[in-house]
């Protein structure tokens, strides 16, 4: 079997009842289209693997982890077996609907998007330990990052292969999938998907995970706007901090000269504070700029991306597009 046109990533993590109509759907919904599916079996305590090899047809990949190692690691395995020329992502829980894929595919072939997200336009979800603090973490995110789509949460997407494969997911990253692919440039828009009710299976997500929410937003604000250039982040932090301690600390100078006690003052302390934590963070900085530059150079990475390369009449092979006219002499 050649190259399919799009490889379905599925994570399942204990759905053992959810995995025949989950396949049954899938495989009725791209019966038109040449696909692949990869199922990631991410440590699952349940009859998931034992359901999953009696229900796959020859298209189907399963991936078993030795232990769960969260969503985001197993899209990223998922999306590292893709051989497709577009990648969708799915959960397996029965509330995303394969049907959605076909238009979503269409979608990103005939407006040439790298990226099309789903929208839960009919979300069946709890009102107050689901919905809610979704719109207020879709809010966050939205107006944080500048990457303006309205549910972060919907795993359902489409994606070029390349978009996908280059983001580098790890951790738990898979909330912020969109903002991943916005730095590497991809266009992208939201489509109304369908969304179900969970009938067999426990959710996995509680209010738990705002916190780590909200410490992964801190991350990912730092990787878009000081992952290349991290001296800029804390050596501004450490020179403000520093020069307030040395203000501090020469006005304190100039009492002691005057002749007023200036021991024990709290003032002092914030002096001190400020010029040590001022140098600690200019250092950090540092340190920061040494390990990106390692990170780049010891793998050969670029801190750039390019779409496609034009040499006179030839084809550029990753871009498979051609130059049509020549530059004048």
């Amino acid at each position: 079997m050649g190259k399919p046109l799009l490889s379905v990533v599925i994570t399942v993590y204990n759905e053992e009842d959810n995995i025949k109509p989950l396949l049954d759907q899938t495989y009725v919904a791209l019966a038109a289209i040449d696909y692949e599916v990869i199922l990631i079996e991410d440590g699952s305590t349940d009859g998931t693997v034992r359901e999953v090899k009696k229900h796959a047809n020859k298209r189907t990949k399963l991936i078993i982890f030795n232990r769960n190692y969260g969503q985001t690691t197993a899209l990223a395995a998922g999306i590292d077996m893709a051989t497709g020329t577009f990648i969708a992502t799915m959960d397996g829980d029965l509330q995303n609907d394969p049907t959605d894929l076909p238009m979503m595919l269409n979608k990103a072939i005939d407006e040439d998007w790298d990226v099309v997200a789903g929208r839960r336009a009919d979300r069946k979800d709890g009102f107050v330990l689901r919905k809610i603090p979704s719109k207020i973490a879709n809010w966050v995110i939205r107006n944080t990052t500048k990457v303006y789509l309205n549910d972060y949460g919907c795993t359902l997407r489409v994606y070029k292969a390349e978009i996908a494969q280059g983001m580098g997911l790890y951790g738990e990253l898979h909330r912020f999938i969109p903002v991943l692919a916005k730095q590497q440039g991809a266009r992208m828009t939201e489509v109304d998907v369908k969304h179900h009710p969970r009938i067999h299976g426990e959710s996995k997500y509680g209010l738990s995970r705002t916190f780590k929410v909200m410490s992964d937003l801190i991350l990912m604000l730092f990787f878009q706007k000081y992952f290349q250039r991290p001296i800029h982040l804390f050596g501004g932090i450490g020179i403000m901090a520093f020069f307030i301690g040395v203000l501090i600390n020469f006005y304190l100078l100039i009492l002691k000269v005057l002749g007023e006690d200036i021991w024990g003052r709290p003032i002092m302390i914030l002096g001190f504070i400020l010029v040590i934590g001022g140098i600690q963070f200019i250092t950090t900085g540092i340190i920061a700029e040494i390990i990106v530059r390692t990170y780049f150079e010891s793998q050969n990475k670029k801190t750039y991306t390019v779409k496609a390369v034009f040499v006179g009449e030839q084809v550029a092979v990753d871009s498979q597009l051609t130059m049509t006219e020549k530059d004048p002499l």
